[in-house]
């Protein structure tokens, strides 16, 4: 296959919303009136954010599904998107596959592909997605205030253990553990039914990939408060509780979780739990927010607890 071949027989889509898609040097799209556009873009690159062997169709799914917890974390509804993919070589079997993760993803959210580029190059995969919010009404980093719940959604540390485990770095034989821990580092679920119900109820969100507190000290630094978090709060999986401790590293710092951490007021806990069941996503209060700088991670006694980073470094 050439570039315009590959393009026209996995990528060329009807996008209805859209002005102009996919064919044309540049798409067209009209939002909403009395919305407010969201813009990002997440770049992965073989061997520093997926390992050489996963399987296409999970490495499409979690292509887009990296993007879409951003638009999560915003609170905004996913419209559109564009793929850029380099490839080492156009092989149709594994463009096929890629292709299926992908757009099972995206039809399940009403993500529309409108352009994107090929070439040739080490496999590295690149998505812009825009979407849309009410005007005015995004979560974003910078409004938290002191005496603020801090949440979580889901169960952390999983996609850190499935890396770390095939890493070496420490061996998971629990296989039950093993499975759930690779299907969280291979099929993230963007949490937007969430993120777009805590539009009227949280103040500050963020996604929580890099590590929850490297991403939550993105919420402090831009709102001008401390936090402290309880490490006996952060919710795991059930096989990992009775090890909480031992892998809190994972859990606290690991990335991969895709999750949302969002701040709010206490007033609002049972509207957000309320929310929460609705959306059919997990929970859980975690920590508040304080007057001050910095982050504390306390254990049961209050006593803080020392973590060698608190996050991926994307250079490290």
């Amino acid at each position: 296959m050439n570039e315009f071949e590959l393009i026209s027989r996995y990528f060329k889509r009807d996008a209805p919303s859209a002005r102009l898609g996919v064919g044309d040097d540049a798409a067209i799209v009209r939002p909403t009136p009395g919305c407010d556009l969201h813009m990002s873009v997440d770049m992965l690159v073989e061997g520093r954010h997926f390992f050489s062997d996963v399987a296409p169709r999970a490495l499409g799914h979690k292509t887009l599904a990296v993007n879409l917890s951003d638009m999560a974390a915003m609170g905004a509804r996913a419209r559109w998107a564009l793929l850029s993919i380099a490839l080492p070589k156009a092989n149709e079997a594994w463009v096929s596959e890629f292709a299926a993760g992908f757009f099972a993803l995206a039809d399940a959210h009403g993500v529309e592909l409108i352009g994107g580029d090929t070439t040739g190059g080490p496999l590295t995969l690149s998505v812009t997605i825009l979407g849309e919010a009410p005007s005015g009404q995004a979560l974003r980093r910078d409004a938290a205030q002191a005496g603020d719940d801090i949440w979580v959604s889901g169960e952390l540390g999983l996609g850190a253990l499935a890396v770390r485990h095939r890493l070496g770095w420490l061996n998971v034989n629990d296989a039950e553990l093993l499975a759930a821990a690779t299907h969280k580092l291979e099929y993230p679920e963007p949490r937007l039914a969430l993120g777009a119900a805590m539009l009227p109820l949280a103040r500050a969100a963020a996604d929580v990939s890099d590590g929850l507190l490297a991403d939550l000290g993105h919420i402090l630094a831009a709102s001008g408060v401390a936090g402290e978090i309880w490490a006996e709060a952060l919710p795991s999986h059930p096989l990992l509780e009775a090890r909480r401790m031992e892998h809190i590293a994972c859990l606290a710092a690991g990335g991969d979780d895709y999750e949302l951490i969002f701040t709010a007021p206490p007033s609002r806990r049972a509207d957000i739990e309320a929310a929460a069941q609705v959306c059919g996503c997990r929970v859980s209060r975690i920590g508040r927010t304080l007057a001050g700088k910095g982050c504390a991670l306390l254990d049961a006694e209050g006593r803080a607890v020392k973590l060698d980073k608190e996050g991926y470094d994307h250079f490290g």
